[in-house]
């Protein structure tokens, strides 16, 4: 996996937030045996879209293509979650990974 943090241009206003983001969120959590890399970044990416967290989801995307998920894993989980999630949560999201492949040739 990538090594994750939380944006730099954030500690110049919440250095705690920052400290904790990456010292709790990717250095304990993200590293946790319990799940993969892959498996944490589905869960990740699948809550972060029903939520229509679409900057966070943007990111994570990305994260879950470098942890092993492909572009047919990620739309399936993304066409799945339409269903249970809502339509325009899909849309959105997916809309985002075509950005991305697009973006990395993928």
């Amino acid at each position: 996996m990538a090594k994750q943090s939380a944006p730099r241009e954030l500690a110049d206003i919440a250095p705690r937030l920052v400290e904790i983001t990456d010292g709790v969120l990717f250095a304990d959590v993200w590293e946790r045996p319990g799940l993969s890399p892959r498996d944490r970044s589905l869960v990740t990416v699948s809550v972060l879209a029903a939520l229509y967290r679409s900057e966070q989801v943007e990111f994570h995307l990305g994260v879950a293509l470098d942890n092993g998920l492909s572009v047919k894993e990620l739309s399936e989980a993304i066409t799945h979650l339409a269903f249970y999630a809502g339509w325009p949560n899909a849309m959105n999201t997916i809309t985002q990974l075509k950005k991305i492949v697009d973006e990395r040739g993928v």
